[in-house]
């Protein structure tokens, strides 16, 4: 393709097409099946067309759209899986490559950020992109100094084309809804719409990374690479290798996907209580999973069984690490996750109803005009928390399904109550980072100790002493035995982002 199109009436122009695209398809599978097709056969068709239009077009805009795009991609584990098989080829496509811009556009922001002498910087430099996604593209080099290099380059235009594509996007977010159920696209798009300026900024960027490259440096389970290089509109760092999550989904081993499921959730966690910055985009195109140091060290020597120094099973050998891209989306939280998410997740596992309510009030969840039953809000919770309820959770999209369904159909107490219920503004990244992950978790099907992440970072889970000690005082006082909690049942210097973290 060419550069990147700018001019919103160009844009705007490919967007309006979407809604008149499915709307197309639909009077085309009504024709199809008064010809004679079976509908199933024929709405399979329809879904597939239009999947395949919906990543075209959001992957050749790139701007806001394809950032809606891979956003939206995590959530397809909620979709039914007759809607969701369709688009779950089309969406994944999103969060690992994209048409990429023409070689002598990116030689010329080079050029201009770096200066005309811009090659003398490389010993090698890849005109063909390695990954490209929403706001820039991915090329492997080689540094002057022999280290191994991931240079991103942003899209000329791409601050405009972002504004543009969300104010667009957002007169279609009813017709974009049906694709998550249980989700509201609007506030979705307003909140990326309000953190364009700090993903344009590659110094925040460069920054964001740096603090975490450090803090993880020596960590045995999280890699991140370090910055080599920074101004504006390009980004050096640490070429990094690895298999990307999107594999692991779609065809990772029960030992891979359980291995990325329990980091993915360590990551969550504790990086905010590590570094006071909450990575916030946690699509599957931003992780890789790597071996161990050890293991890596062995695979890469050469011996007569291994003599290119690539032997995979040495790989697998060890333990995996995860590997984290692109910290161009983080939320500052000085003081880590707030102290009020571990303390109301407390109180609902143990069932303690006013307690949780009354939390949620303060912090403005439940708004001062709404009263409900606190007890109907601990049914509401309790099923949406299973995953910390037990040592173990296996993540499945069935289960995610489930919850989708129960809080999206309109004739369910969930819906009515979820409803009433309020998202402070401070809360609404922290909340959209975790719904992300959780989706994330459950296209890997994977077994994870979440309880174990939560005791070790999330402030407030764990009851301090004093408070321990006054729970105790009181149920002896009472005569009553340790409460036993029974889940609801289901029916059903500078130095870099390496590949496809843009």
């Amino acid at each position: 393709m060419s550069d990147l199109p700018r001019k919103a009436v160009t844009r705007t122009a490919k967007l309006a097409a979407l809604p008149l695209g499915f709307a197309g398809r639909a009077t085309w599978g009504l024709g199809k099946r008064i010809g004679g097709r079976s509908a199933e056969l024929v709405a399979r068709e329809v879904q597939q067309r239009t999947a395949d239009q919906l990543f075209k077009t959001l992957g050749e805009l790139k701007g806001g759209a394809m950032k809606l795009g891979q956003a939206l991609s995590v959530f397809e584990s909620a979709l039914p899986e007759e809607i969701a098989g369709p688009y779950r080829a089309a969406l994944t496509k999103l969060q690992e490559a994209a048409p990429p811009l023409p070689a002598a556009t990116v030689h010329a922001v080079l050029a201009e950020r770096i200066g005309e002498d811009w090659r003398e910087y490389f010993l090698e430099f890849e005109d063909k992109p390695s990954a490209a996604a929403s706001i820039g593209q991915v090329h492997r080099g080689v540094w002057h100094d022999g280290r191994e290099v991931a240079v991103k380059v942003q899209y000329p235009g791409a601050g405009e084309a972002l504004l543009s594509d969300l104010t667009q996007l957002s007169r279609f977010a009813r017709l974009l809804g049906p694709l998550v159920p249980g989700m509201d696209i609007k506030p979705l798009i307003k909140e990326m719409r309000d953190r364009v300026s700090e993903e344009l900024d590659y110094e925040l960027e460069a920054e964001a990374q740096r603090i975490h490259a450090e803090e993880f440096a020596d960590d045995p389970d999280v890699v991140i690479p370090g910055v080599v290089h920074q101004s504006d509109q390009v980004l050096v760092t640490e070429w990094m290798d690895g298999v990307p999550l999107a594999d692991v989904i779609a065809e990772g081993t029960a030992e891979q996907r359980d291995r990325a499921g329990q980091l993915l959730a360590r990551f969550l966690f504790s990086g905010p209580a590590r570094t006071g910055l909450l990575h916030a985009d946690p699509h599957p195109g931003n992780f890789r999973l790597l071996p161990s140091a050890e293991a890596q060290e062995e695979a890469s020597e050469e011996t007569p069984e291994n003599p290119d120094g690539s032997d995979e099973e040495s790989a697998e050998a060890g333990e995996w690490r995860l590997g984290v891209l692109d910290f161009g989306t983080v939320d500052r939280l000085p003081g880590g996750l707030p102290g009020t998410i571990g303390e109301s997740l407390r109180m609902t596992l143990e069932g303690d109803a006013a307690g949780v309510y009354g939390l949620l009030r303060e912090e403005g969840f439940v708004k001062e005009s709404i009263d409900l039953e606190p007890d109907e809000v601990l049914n509401y919770l309790l099923p949406i928390i299973e995953p910390a309820q037990v040592e173990e959770f296996a993540f499945s999209r069935g289960w995610l399904r489930d919850q989708a369904a129960r809080i999206a159909d309109p004739r369910s107490p969930a819906h009515q109550l979820g409803r009433q219920l309020n998202l402070p503004p401070s809360y609404l990244l922290i909340h959209r980072v975790t719904l992300s992950t959780i989706g994330v978790l459950c296209q890997l099907g994977a077994a994870v100790r979440l309880r174990d992440e939560l005791e070790a970072w999330l402030p407030g889970f764990v009851a301090e002493p004093e408070e321990a000690e006054a729970s105790e005082g009181s149920e002896e006082a009472e005569g009553s035995e340790e409460p036993v909690f029974r889940p609801e049942i289901r029916e059903s210097e500078p130095e870099p982002v390496p590949e496809g973290g843009a």
